[in-house]
């Protein structure tokens, strides 16, 4: 049976400060009013009579009739149907189903991009944005500083699959043209800012550099067809709130949803947002390798996470700055970096490039920093920083994850970044002592007290 299908008519869409994907309804409010309310009418669920988006409950879905079934198959991952201008035919929550399907759109929105596919995980969703642009025998490019899980992605499964990754300096022009060349190269993948580090890559000049291997590559072709690379950034640390890395020339966002969009550290969940072209396979991919996000970690971002997400990055960036000035001042702090600091090394770029929807500069939530003294000692004092903060404070909690109401800290090095040897954290940057801490909203003389005193402990 063809799977293709007359495309149904879509809505006007007009220029909005989150992207082109808005309609005239949404363009005419502030994009923090559209977060609380999300689209005004979705066609995953007609919920006009709820102020808060009901939670769906149900694995399968009753069919009227075995022709309706027939359609609903047929409709599924089909590129020349459109789950959001046409009502989708729910057969199986891990083909479709509608809570996930209205975060998807509020997500797509937030985002500026065309179409949001949600995950179990942030892992799942960067599993699936490069399993469906790389295959046996291409070659993935990735900024050398990676979350360890990604690295692991990289280093222990892509060999296995075929997949070449070459680790490189994407912040490094002359590296970057050199690693674009190859006529393999289907990916190139980075975190902007980077984690822990907080790096800031510059988006306009990746897109200057992939479209000249792209116009070079089209150019050997001699017009047959070819596949194109695409650009891959990991969100996670700045939030949507922060930046859009799509609307300056990046092809596919993902996201940890179980970070700042969240916000309360009560569900896991990962996002990929990009062009239409890709949804297809998302979906086939999140149906085949069984990786949906469940409904109920869907409501939560819909009901808590999405609306309250301006208010809490703005009150996390102003503490973030108080503290960060604390510790730049601190005889036992060697070096702090943050976003919003004239003394980061991408300060100006970050100005440039991490703004809000209302255009006003918004460095995030996330600090790090490295303490004095030779590697292991530093090492050693923030082993006892932190491990006097888990015992005696009541504001910062020693924890993994980041971008909740609380504020965390963690030593990447032995913990979320374990996964890279030792010189591959050298190489990429990644200080031995350094601490990773992650603003909540607690008040910052609270933060900075606990700070002081295991400073102190150091």
């Amino acid at each position: 049976m063809s799977r293709r299908r007359a495309a149904r008519p879509r809505r006007p869409a007009v220029a909005h400060r989150y992207g082109r994907v808005a309609t005239p309804i949404e363009e005419r409010y502030a994009p923090d009013t559209v977060l609380v309310h999300g689209k005004f009418r979705s066609r995953h669920w007609d919920y006009s009579d709820h102020i808060v988006p009901p939670v769906s409950a149900s694995a399968a879905y009753r069919l009227e009739s075995v022709g309706r079934g027939a359609e609903g198959f047929l409709e599924f991952a089909n590129p020349e149907f459109s789950r959001v201008t046409g009502a989708p035919i729910f057969i199986y929550d891990r083909l479709d189903e509608p809570t996930r399907g209205m975060l998807e759109e509020n997500l797509a929105l937030a985002e500026g991009g065309d179409r949001a596919v949600c995950f179990a995980t942030g892992m799942a969703a960067i599993s699936a944005a490069l399993g469906v642009l790389l295959r046996s025998g291409d070659r993935l490019v990735a900024h050398r500083m990676l979350y360890g899980c990604t690295y692991s992605l990289f280093e222990n499964w892509y060999p296995r699959f075929g997949i070449k990754v070459d680790l490189i300096d994407v912040s490094d022009p002359v590296a970057l043209a050199a690693a674009l060349e190859g006529d393999d190269v289907m990916a190139l993948y980075f975190e902007s800012p980077s984690n822990p580090t907080l790096q800031v890559i510059d988006f306009a000049a990746v897109r200057r550099a992939v479209t000249r291997a792209n116009a070079r590559r089209a150019r050997r072709a001699h017009g047959r067809r070819h596949r194109r690379i695409f650009t891959v950034v990991d969100n996670t640390f700045a939030t949507p709130f922060c930046q859009r890395p799509l609307g300056q020339g990046i092809d596919v966002v993902v996201h940890s949803l179980t970070k700042n969009l969240n916000g309360f550290g009560t569900d896991m969940g990962g996002v990929v947002v990009g062009p239409r072209m890709l949804e297809p396979d998302l979906l086939l991919y999140r149906k085949d390798y069984g990786a949906p996000l469940a409904p109920r970690g869907a409501w939560s971002l819909l009901a808590y996470g999405l609306p309250s997400l301006p208010v809490r990055v703005r009150a996390q960036q102003r503490t973030a700055m108080v503290v960060a000035r604390f510790l730049e001042r601190h005889r036992r702090v060697r070096r702090v970096f943050y976003p919003g600091l004239p003394s980061h090394p991408q300060h100006a770029l970050a100005r440039r490039q991490m703004r809000d929807p209302d255009g006003r500069f918004a460095p995030g939530g996330l600090l790090y920093f490295t303490l004095r003294g030779t590697p292991a000692q530093a090492r050693r004092g923030g082993e006892r920083m932190m491990n006097h903060i888990a015992k005696h404070s009541l504001a910062i909690t020693l924890a993994v994850s980041l971008g909740q109401v609380r504020t965390l800290i963690e030593h990447p090095s032995s913990m979320t970044h374990a996964a890279l040897p030792p010189k591959e954290q050298v190489k990429a940057g990644l200080d031995p002592g350094g601490v990773r801490l992650s603003i909540g909203l607690e008040h910052p003389k609270d933060l900075i007290a606990d700070l002081r005193e295991a400073l102190a402990r150091a």
